[in-house]
């Protein structure tokens, strides 16, 4: 099989690969559930690729996150509920109808204004719509926490919940309530530990990031910034022990945690003077 620029090629692929008997026993033990992790992370390198400038690299991240899209619509196709020419005509069909000032014959001109009130008015209207196909639920009840967004990244919806349920006073009024929380929740993770249950300590250390997401929206910082600061802390921190080890005639393989984290101290001194004149900009003192 030859690359091809055409969408059938691709098609094809995943259809091979999903094939029992002839294809990849990887791609065809997986289900929607155990694909939809990587689609996030494909969507998070495209974002990343973007960040960066890296054209080149945004055309790679993009085909890998169009194969999860054919992904998903192999596996649907296969339990004969849509496959990937559903996904494109719905597509298709919501682009235009979303944009009426586009394809449809209308007088008059738009403002940009008015094309950002149109295009709310119609999502509303697909939400109604989406919303009577679903099961029937409690006519007395509609929860405060509904208008929150269920495709956000984790950290940022549990931001948004909280938010939404301090609205109402559901809140503490004291960070240091919350700090009390998370030790409390760490309790129970260590207790978790002791009794080895495994969904128990999954559930445990959800709550633990909960509360930490509470932290961070008390001290006005967002979770989803300060992850990646940390993130790009940690790489720098484990380059500089990496590269010492390296001035040595040594790998890092071949250290000792103990000489790893000295190093890993080392560096941190020399980051703390930075760190602190950042701290003080940013609480204005």
């Amino acid at each position: 099989m030859r690359p091809s620029r055409d969408i059938s090629g691709l098609l094809d692929i995943m259809a091979k690969l999903r094939t029992p008997g002839s294809g990849c026993p990887w791609d065809l033990e997986q289900n929607f559930s155990t694909i939809a992790p990587y689609t996030i992370e494909e969507a998070y390198e495209v974002a990343d690729a973007i960040a960066r400038g890296d054209l080149d690299d945004l055309r790679d991240e993009l085909g890998d996150l169009l194969l999860q899209v054919v992904f998903h619509a192999r596996m649907a196709e296969e339990q004969n509920v849509f496959a990937f020419g559903d996904v494109v005509e719905a597509i298709t069909q919501k682009m235009i109808r979303r944009h009426p000032h586009v394809f449809a014959d209308k007088d008059g001109t738009l403002t940009p204004s008015d094309v950002r009130g149109a295009w709310d008015r119609i999502k509303g209207e697909e939400k109604l719509e989406r919303a009577g196909r679903r099961p029937p639920e409690d006519p007395t009840h509609q929860s405060l926490l509904s208008s929150v967004r269920a495709g956000q990244p984790a950290l940022t919806r549990a931001m948004e919940l909280q938010r939404k349920a301090s609205t109402v006073g559901f809140d503490w009024n004291d960070v240091r309530a919350v700090l009390h929380k998370i030790r409390e929740e760490a309790d129970e993770i260590e207790a978790a530990l002791d009794r080895g249950d495994a969904d128990e300590l999954a559930a445990e250390t959800g709550d633990l990031l909960f509360a930490l997401v509470n932290l961070a929206r008390h001290v006005g910082a967002d979770p989803e910034s300060a992850l990646r600061g940390t993130n790009a802390k940690f790489e720098r921190r484990f380059a500089y022990i990496e590269r010492a080890l390296a001035a040595k005639g040594r790998s890092i393989d071949g250290a000792s945690l103990e000489e790893m984290d000295a190093l890993w101290n080392e560096a941190k001194s020399t980051e703390r003077p930075a760190a602190s004149a950042s701290v003080g900009v940013q609480y204005g003192r």
